[in-house]
């Protein structure tokens, strides 16, 4: 009939024109593998471009630019605390890049990634095949997600590294004193660490959620990009207004900075685990609207 349009959900499965009765018999099967091999496929796609590197090249230019200010200019008694403590061990270099990086630098990065997940593919007119290949809706959303939340990983990841490299290469390394007065050893340290990076990159899956949801909106990436990074600074900005403190708790913004409590004797985990409890939740919420929203759309691109 002249008009008619396909449920959402049947756009990936209509035969191309001509196409035998036999290819229309019944949906595509979808092993089990396909999964898989589409997550892969899309690390190999989001960790080989340029634009991935350059970011994460950037992240990692945060700590060097640290420690060589430090390096050159000592802060002395005048300086922040945690920029006097690097002076006496490089290890810090990381703790306070990573604060540094939490605000601003980080979800920008992770907002132009989350931005691009579904709105990239429609831009370059590859959505349509990627649901033609058997993949579905809710598993291409996932796999999107989960590249996202990679990106989150290897971002803190990049930080901390880089971080205690330089730190090493450029100020005295031992025993590393915790806010708790405590001294533990480089692999207690390594330990704080590598939770501290966890806890930043669990920090970002929320605004990831966000992104993706925003991504499924729009068919230009560019836009979906700065939605999720100006909604990253508005949720920062509105943290910190007394008049609203009773929305500060959901803000996926909230436990940002709250990874204090890794940095204490005995270990807390506490605030890790309201922090994922409040990003498992944004998580849920934001990744239910998109697939309500992209299972919807008829996909044209």
């Amino acid at each position: 009939m002249r008009g008619s349009t396909l449920p959402a959900e049947q756009v990936e499965q209509a035969p191309p024109a001509g196409a035998p009765d036999r290819l229309v018999a019944g949906p595509p099967t979808r092993p089990r593998s396909a999964g898989w091999s589409l997550l892969g496929s899309e690390l190999r796609v989001l960790f080989g471009r340029r634009r991935t590197w350059a970011m994460l090249a950037a992240l990692a230019l945060v700590p060097v630019l640290v420690a060589v200010a430090v390096r050159i200019e000592d802060p002395g008694r005048d300086g922040p605390p945690f920029l006097g403590s690097i002076t006496s061990n490089g290890l810090f270099v990381s703790l306070t890049a990573m604060t540094v990086s939490i605000p601003l630098f980080l979800p920008l990065t992770v907002g132009v990634v989350a931005g691009d997940t579904i709105a990239g593919e429609a831009s370059l007119g590859t959505l349509r095949y990627l649901l033609v290949a058997p993949a579905g809706r809710l598993r291409l959303l996932a796999v999107k997600m989960a590249g996202a939340a990679a990106f989150c990983l290897a971002a803190a990841t990049t930080i901390a590294l880089t971080g205690a490299l330089v730190g090493a290469a450029l100020f005295p390394v031992g025993p590393v004193t915790l806010l708790s007065g405590d001294t533990v050893g480089l692999g207690g340290y390594a330990v704080r660490l590598g939770l501290l990076v966890l806890y930043v990159a669990l920090s970002l899956l929320g605004l990831s959620a966000v992104g993706l949801f925003i991504s499924t909106l729009t068919t230009v990436p560019v836009g979906a990009m700065a939605a999720t990074v100006v909604l990253a600074g508005a949720a920062q900005v509105l943290g910190q207004l007394p008049q609203l403190e009773v929305i500060h708790p959901w803000l996926f913004s909230a436990h940002w900075l709250g990874f204090a409590d890794l940095l204490r004797s005995p270990l807390d985990l506490g605030s890790l685990g309201e922090n994922a409890l409040l990003q498992l939740a944004y998580l849920a919420v934001f990744g239910s609207l998109a697939y309500g929203r992209f299972t919807t759309k008829d996909v044209l691109s």
